[in-house]
């Protein structure tokens, strides 16, 4: 589990991409971008729209989650 609240996206991408396993090119080519745009995401030189952090989460195996934290809800994006 990822706890840091500064914790930029492109870390959670590239962990992702990493724990299935895949290189840039690989996960690009799933998700239908560019090596190069991928890795634009992963060093937060520019961000993906939620769509494609879905479509990237999903490829890896990944749910979504947002927990509530007061009541600890959870909703999964799916």
């Amino acid at each position: 589990i990822i706890n840091s609240g500064d914790l930029m996206i492109g870390k959670i991408l590239k962990t992702m991409r990493k724990n299935k396993k895949l290189n840039q090119k690989q996960l690009g080519s799933i998700i239908g971008v560019a090596q190069t745009t991928l890795s634009g995401y992963e060093t937060g030189y520019s961000n993906p729209d939620f769509a494609l952090i879905k479509k990237i989460a999903n490829s890896c195996d990944y749910d979504i989650v947002f927990i509530n934290r007061n009541t600890k809800e959870k909703i999964i994006a799916k």
